[in-house]
């Protein structure tokens, strides 16, 4: 059985769920490895969360994306596990562990891959001398024999402006685990009107935007499911804050609300928006990479610039000028077809492949 590699320094959010949906499917054909740092996010019971034939390994040296590329142990650690596991393939996972891996290890003599899971260098939050560093990180180590694999087409987008050497896979999620979840709709929109958003309460996640819609729908529930460093950010009245729960719980809140907004300043390719995608909520999003590389606006959601934009197009729908059902029952198609975990898994597995004959005849 053929080994593969996983270098994953932000265990956490996005990178944590594509890694447990995909090495489910890849202990079938693969003795699968992860390498993987702790970040404040990463759940307590991290390791139960994946199939038991997962070699999971904790890095300690990884610590933050700066943190562990500044780290020299970081890539003494990385190289000492991959000379132990000897794997047939590696993949790197964001922007720390891509930049260590591809410099660390031999690409040149085994298939490398890596997933940016939404580039460094495209955050506002950060001052503009740390998001150059991000872009200088990225565009030498793009120099190095590895391929590319973003998880959405404006990722690769922005891939191909520093490799030819890329593709992309959008991200996928595990439908199957989400059909009790699924509810009928029955084309009333309960009253009062309850949206909702999930996610840490951080400056990516745009806090302010979410308040002013809230503060344009006073008549309506908005519900954060999450917990974070800008809480106190939401200051509307009609927002309540659920904290950290579990995932079942979530997907409890997600079932019963009309509407879910992702007012999100940049993404990758948002999980939490294809779930709620899936369970046919009626989907408004802010214009950015990763949102509307899934939302197609007035066919499957609704893409929206202003908090005006939002409150507007949610009146219309609740007042029947947009049709929610359509959108909604057009949307979990869309998942269902293009971001299921099975057909994302397949797709890797012949990138997979092909990287590795083409090793094998150079």
């Amino acid at each position: 059985m053929k080994k593969i590699l996983h270098v994953a320094e932000p265990f956490a959010t996005g990178v944590l769920s594509f890694l447990i949906d995909i090495t489910k499917r890849q202990v079938e054909e693969y003795e699968v490895y992860i390498l993987y740092g702790i970040r404040p996010l990463t759940p307590e019971n991290v390791e139960q969360l994946f199939d038991k034939r997962v070699h999971l390994i904790k890095i300690d040296s990884f610590k933050g994306a700066i943190g562990t590329v500044v780290n020299l142990r970081a890539y003494y650690d990385v190289y000492k596990w991959y000379k132990e596991i000897k794997p047939d393939i590696v993949h790197f996972h964001s922007s720390a562990s891509g930049f260590i891996g591809r410099w660390t290890l031999p690409c040149k003599k085994i298939p490398a891959f890596y997933t940016p899971h939404g580039y460094s260098f495209l955050m506002k939050d950060g001052a503009m001398f740390k998001r150059f560093l991000f872009w200088l990180i990225e565009y030498l180590s793009a120099k190095r024999s590895c391929m590319t694999i973003a998880c959405s087409e404006g990722e690769y987008k922005e891939a191909k402006k520093l490799s030819p050497n890329s593709t992309y896979v959008n991200n996928g999620i595990n439908t199957a685990e989400l059909k009790t979840f699924v509810r009928p709709i029955n084309g009333i929109v309960k009253q009062p009107i309850q949206i909702c958003t999930s996610g840490r309460i951080l400056y990516q996640k745009n806090p302010r935007l979410f308040n002013e819609i809230a503060q344009l729908l006073p008549e309506a529930q908005f519900i954060w499911i999450g917990e974070g460093e800008l809480k106190n950010e939401l200051t509307s009245s009609n927002i309540s804050v659920t904290g950290w729960i579990k995932r079942e719980e979530a997907l409890d809140i997600i079932k019963d609300v009309d509407f879910f907004i992702l007012p999100s300043l940049w993404e990758g390719l948002p999980i939490s928006l294809l779930e709620a995608m899936y369970l046919k909520k009626i989907c408004l999003v802010s214009n950015v990479i990763g949102n509307r590389d899934v939302i197609r606006n007035g066919v499957n959601g609704l893409i929206c610039n202003s908090a005006n934009e939002y409150a507007d197009s949610i009146r219309d729908i609740v007042n029947g000028k947009i049709d929610g059902i359509s959108l909604s029952e057009c949307a979990s198609e869309n998942v269902e077809q293009n971001y299921n975990v099975d057909l994302m898994a397949q797709k890797y597995d012949k990138i997979y492949n092909k990287g590795s004959n083409l090793q094998n005849h150079s």
